[in-house]
């Protein structure tokens, strides 16, 4: 009986540390989402560098960027992440359709395995 209790106990505490982990995911795609739709993130960010900060063209500054999923560096980390997720959702339905439609650009991109590292291959 001593080690049904402690199996129970055992377990309580995995579900515990992974609604933790789940609410922690959550709260840094929030905060990463934060970052990549931010009026700073315009010209620039911390891991692609801020190079748009020296053009002197207000157009560019004003101009609304997208960010790719795979922008999300910190969130795709984790298996688990609902970053991790949702590129492996539309990696699943890449593949079922046989490629997919670029953002914006009128071409067929096929999800390429491990995309979170790699990106999107141009086909």
């Amino acid at each position: 009986m001593a080690s049904s209790a402690a199996l129970t106990a055992l377990i309580a505490r995995r579900e515990q540390l992974e609604a933790e982990l789940q609410k922690s995911e959550k709260a840094l795609f929030a905060a990463e989402s934060e970052y990549l739709q931010a009026d700073h993130s315009q010209c620039g960010s911390v891991l692609k560098g801020f190079e748009g900060f020296l053009s002197s063209k207000d157009t560019l500054r004003k101009r609304a960027r997208a960010y790719r999923p795979e922008d999300r560096v910190f969130s795709l980390s984790s298996k688990s992440s609902p970053a991790t997720l949702e590129l492996e959702e539309s990696q699943r339905d890449a593949e079922e359709l046989g490629g997919v439609m670029g953002p914006g650009r009128g071409k067929v991109m096929q999800a390429s395995k491990g995309a979170a590292q790699k990106g999107w291959q141009h086909t």
